[in-house]
């Protein structure tokens, strides 16, 4: 069994044929990741398969001269036109799953933050805005943060922060897929600020839970709500907590006992 990584699908099962030097149709192929364009190279990903060659159609099938060694490795062939096996898809399982194969998994959070430092400078520096160097370090064992500062980083978080949370929302697309790490975006201290001023708002919301058992917010503009709910759910963690939609599109949260949503 082979994994094999390319910038496209059809180069990855020619990859796939030169490895096992047959023919396409010979092997048993299955595709772990689809390829992304991604944005100007940021987010972009390579196609990923997990190949191997198909089972021998019986014992009595000659053995070629000129490839004896893939036959002695098998031990009982299997028909051609048998489905996989619950067996075959465990073991395509594991090797997607398997961190061996993701190097960047293994690597310290260190390394991981100045290899992602480097490409977001360098993914800025093309753009018309006036930055500080883009800060990234580690927030926790499974946390980066990413800090923008500058004349223009205001520019970045947009009317109600919704620029703030669709850069938030790309980077964490990036970094999760890449690295399987959280994201943790400061811009020009607005989450800080967001942070506080949430902080303060849900004083009220958190009496009235304390007195009756339940409660909800008011209607939570962009990001705020996300705040909101991050700080219930950890002081509530044994109560239900969820956001809920207006008619007209808006968010609030309620806060309830569990039997009682």
């Amino acid at each position: 069994m082979k994994k094999i990584e390319a910038q496209t699908l059809e180069a990855a099962y020619e990859e796939a044929a030169r490895h096992f030097d047959c023919s396409v149709t010979e092997l048993d192929i299955v595709v772990v990741q689809q390829p992304k364009k991604g944005f100007l190279g940021f987010l972009s990903q390579k196609a990923v398969i997990v190949a191997k060659e198909k089972a021998a159609v019986s014992e009595q099938v000659p053995v070629s001269e000129s490839r004896p060694e893939r036959f002695e490795e098998r031990s009982e062939p299997v028909a051609a036109e048998e489905n996989f096996s619950e067996d075959d898809v465990r073991e395509y399982e594991e090797v997607y799953e398997d961190d061996s194969y993701y190097t960047e998994s293994s690597d310290d959070l260190e390394v991981i933050a100045e290899e992602v430092k480097e490409k977001i400078n360098r993914l800025f520096s093309t753009l018309c805005f006036e930055l500080d160097a883009i800060d990234v370090r580690p927030y926790d064992d499974n946390t980066l943060l990413i800090e923008f500062n500058g004349e223009d980083a205001a520019l970045l978080i947009g009317k109600e922060g919704y620029r703030y949370k669709a850069l938030s929302y790309m980077i964490f697309n990036w970094i999760n897929a890449e690295y399987q790490l959280q994201l943790r975006l400061e811009i020009a201290e607005f989450l800080q600020n967001q942070e506080e001023s949430i902080a303060r708002y849900l004083t009220g919301v958190c009496e009235s839970i304390d007195r009756d058992g339940h409660a909800q917010t008011r209607v939570l503009d962009g990001v705020l709500v996300q705040i909101a709910l991050k700080q219930l759910r950890e002081r509530y963690h044994d109560k239900y907590v969820a956001i809920r939609s207006t008619r007209d599109g808006g968010k609030y949260i309620i806060i309830n006992d569990y039997h009682n949503y």
